[in-house]
């Protein structure tokens, strides 16, 4: 009995070193594993017959068994160790980045058109010495409106569709109360612009609920229109190019007076009359006037001492005429067909 069971165990780990040898993935090893040393493997069925063995050889065949079975069991680790570094190795190699490669491109982001053109503005009236200056988007109806010198029952509001908040707060529809903010907290000389976002409820091809604006001011003693048409035709010939003409037509502003409407040649058709300018050769970009002397006493200032002007114009119209776009939506749809060129 000994003896037959001492061959059985021999020929077990004779066949299980002979498979061992012959495996050549982890998926192999790992079912020699189960068919050796698992719940009804070879060798757990053998060590079941060491009860059958008498009391005298027992515990030399369980000795022997055991290390039978713990050196099967360190060649199984050895070799799964051996070929999972070996498998490691091969992913490496067939993963290898070839780093004379071109690389993958990736589209590189473009500045908005807005942008582009906001910051054109921005740099043309600072080069002239303005200071930009900012305020609150969520402004007060006195501000907004009444230190404008258009107070509640002031028929301009009409010309004004406002998203109100409560009877004071609103969206601004303009960048004109920073210039009063500015105002309450500086004494003359002052000579800023005010750009940013206004909101003003109104959609349509030409019109978009939100839109940008840059304001300016100038307020000194002895400020005429003259000074205001030379920064403005200044200003036009930066953006449309020396040979731009305009004009100033006389309009009417509440916080200005007088006021004026300025107007350059149309850049679609060279002003000789298109579906654009209406016929006329003439594009509105921007409207300007010299303050009311009644926004002068609102916010402290004598205007038998000061006198300035102001001017407004919409970020999204300059860049209209300036790039020749025809729907001012396409400017917020993020069509990357569009976008691109730019």
């Amino acid at each position: 009995m000994e003896n037959s069971f001492q061959e059985a165990l021999q020929s077990v780990r004779d066949a299980a070193l002979t498979k061992l040898a012959q495996a050549g993935t982890e998926e192999e090893v790992n079912q020699i594993r189960i068919e050796i040393l698992g719940r009804k493997g070879e060798l757990t069925l053998l060590l079941r017959r060491l009860r059958e063995l008498s009391p005298e050889v027992r515990h030399q065949a369980g000795e022997q068994a055991n290390a039978v079975k713990g050196e099967l069991e360190e060649r199984i680790e050895i070799l799964l160790v051996r070929l999972r570094d070996e498998a490691k190795q091969r992913s490496l190699a067939q993963e290898q980045v070839d780093v004379t490669l071109p690389g993958t491109p990736l589209p590189r982001g473009r500045m908005h058109p807005v942008s582009q053109v906001m910051n054109q503005v921005v740099d043309t009236f600072t080069r002239m010495g303005f200071q930009v200056a900012e305020g609150p988007q969520v402004e007060l109806d006195y501000y907004n409106f009444e230190a404008l010198n258009i107070p509640h029952d002031h028929p301009a509001r009409d010309m004004h569709d406002t998203f109100y908040f409560s009877d004071e707060v609103l969206l601004r529809t303009h960048t004109s109360p920073v210039q009063i903010r500015v105002m309450e907290n500086q004494r003359p000389p002052i000579q800023i612009i005010a750009p940013g976002a206004v909101y003003r409820r109104d959609s349509d091809i030409s019109h978009t609920p939100m839109f940008h604006q840059v304001e300016g001011l100038m307020v000194d003693e002895g400020i005429s229109f003259a000074h205001l048409k030379g920064v403005l035709t200044f200003f036009v010939h930066e953006m449309f190019g020396e040979e731009t003409p305009l004009r100033f037509r006389p309009s009417f502003f509440p916080f200005t007076e007088p006021s004026a409407e300025v107007d350059i040649g149309c850049v679609i058709c060279q002003g000789e009359g298109c579906r654009v300018c209406g016929g006329s050769g003439w594009l509105e970009i921007l409207g300007a006037g010299m303050v009311d002397p009644e926004v002068f006493r609102i916010v402290g200032y004598d205007p038998e001492e000061v006198t300035g002007f102001a001017f407004g114009m919409g970020i999204e119209r300059i860049a209209m005429l300036k790039y020749g776009i025809n729907d001012i939506r396409l400017f917020f749809t993020n069509d990357l067909r569009f976008l691109r060129q730019f």
